[in-house]
């Protein structure tokens, strides 16, 4: 079980950010699919999330191939490109998801009571009225460029694995 967490102060400073940063790991799950689909066979998963302050990422299974995977993980990370139709496909699945969000008054009331307790935080409103005003692919890659240059790494690897 390996675990990194990247955390970046880049993410909190603007509702722009977290939507920017949304994008990105959806784009980066995309641009993963094909390669990873062969670790997805031989039992090894992945998962990458959008923590509230970073990128999780998150690889189990058998250990002699499980540096293989995080590697190619890593390595689509930091060579991250993506097409126009890519990035259109995935700001549209985000609109609805922030959508889908609002629509159910349990999460929206998580939203908000989250919103009042937590300082510093964006509520969904705020996410989805920035997605619906446009996001630019220069943004993008703006923020990504800046996001890998912020980064602080927390790990944690279990099993048998050597130092």
């Amino acid at each position: 079980y390996v675990r990194f967490h990247l955390i970046s102060p880049l993410i909190q400073q603007s509702a722009e950010n977290i939507v920017l940063f949304d994008t990105f790991v959806n784009i980066l799950s995309h641009n993963l699919g094909e390669p990873a689909y062969e670790a997805d066979v031989a039992q090894l998963e992945y998962k990458l999330v959008a923590g509230e302050y970073g990128l999780i990422i998150r690889v189990k299974g058998f250990n002699h191939k499980l540096p293989l995977l995080f590697q190619l993980i890593i390595d689509y990370l930091s060579d991250f490109s993506f097409t126009p139709a890519v990035f259109e496909m995935i700001t549209e699945q985000l609109k609805k998801t922030y959508y889908n969000i609002l629509i159910k008054p349990e999460t929206l009331a998580k939203d908000v009571r989250l919103l009042i307790l937590e300082h510093g935080r964006w509520s969904m409103i705020d996410k989805y009225q920035t997605l619906m005003k446009g996001l630019s692919i220069d943004a993008l890659s703006a923020f990504v460029t800046t996001f890998k240059s912020q980064l602080f790494v927390e790990g944690l690897v279990q099993g048998n694995f050597t130092s």
